[in-house]
């Protein structure tokens, strides 16, 4: 007969023993779990589910990091073209921030063959994005950068900075003799510096009749570039000028209905020759809007 006033020893508690397989992306971990019968079993599952739960995120991470290309600028490109083709999100803005390294301080500067990364994170660590942070943020082009940045390596530049393009080439038309629009209209206010596109040699300088005051060159490649409806004129027939040198101002003279450049690319020095001058400028590397 047990006494009475003694106490029994209590029983020790038994532990099990359990493996939790946890799936990890076709891999299976074998985890050995502490099983008890306790208030605190439950807390070595809790520990590894948050462990498992970290691991299998990790690869998520990856494959964005991993989701961008390269292309490769073509004679003609734009930042604005590319980030459209392309679909970039938050437009050439975006693309000039991931590129700057790249590209360097102008935007509107891309040569051919030059290498853009395309979809790359903003928030990237790497050497190129942190110094896109410290630079001045990509805005548009001011006109003094953009006067930097519309020569080429080929020698040639536009005829006038800060433009947009008005009517087109080979537009049709009743009010043009030939039947349609043999330049490019760049517009741009009265007194606006029109440039020569490459060096050459002028031909003609002075009043073109329904183009106004104009200026025709001849280039080395044996084509010619004219410039019409100005309101002052900077160089005379025979001179030689060089590439972005100033020629003139930009006007309204002749017959037109508003201040713009007027601008051919000619195989002759005379009307009824023209190429597209759209075309030519690209050509040579000029990137124009």
């Amino acid at each position: 007969m047990p006494a009475k006033g003694k106490h029994r020893r209590p029983k020790s508690q038994r532990f099990t023993r359990s493996i939790a397989v946890a799936g990890t992306g076709g891999a299976a971990l074998a985890l050995p779990l502490m099983g008890a019968t306790g208030a605190h079993a439950a807390t070595p599952t809790a520990s590894v589910a948050q462990s498992v739960e970290k691991t299998v995120a990790a690869p998520t991470a990856v494959k964005k990091a991993a989701g961008t290309k390269t292309y490769a600028v073509k004679a003609g490109d734009s930042l604005a073209k590319i980030a459209d083709e392309q679909n970039v999100g938050g437009g050439w803005k975006k693309l000039y921030s991931d590129n700057r390294s790249v590209v360097g301080s102008d935007p509107s500067l891309i040569r051919p063959g030059l290498k853009l990364t395309i979809g790359k994170k903003a928030a990237s660590g790497s050497a190129k994005q942190s110094s896109a942070r410290t630079a001045p943020s990509a805005a548009k082009p001011t006109k003094a950068t953009e006067a930097a940045s519309t020569s080429s390596s080929s020698g040639y530049t536009l005829p006038v900075v800060g433009a947009t393009v008005g009517t087109s080439y080979k537009v049709a038309g009743s009010m043009w003799s030939s039947g349609y629009h043999t330049g490019v209209d760049f517009v741009v206010p009265t007194g606006t510096t029109i440039k020569a596109i490459a060096a050459g040699t002028v031909v003609s300088a002075g009043w073109g009749g329904a183009y106004g005051n104009q200026v025709v060159i001849q280039h080395a490649d044996g084509r010619y570039s004219q410039y019409a409806h100005m309101s002052s004129l900077s160089v005379s027939a025979g001179q030689t000028v060089t590439e972005g040198q100033q020629i003139g101002l930009s006007g309204a003279t002749g017959n037109v209905t508003g201040p713009h450049l007027h601008f051919e690319i000619r195989t002759t020095p005379n009307y009824g020759s023209d190429l597209d001058p759209v075309g030519y400028l690209r050509s040579h590397g000029v990137a124009v809007g």
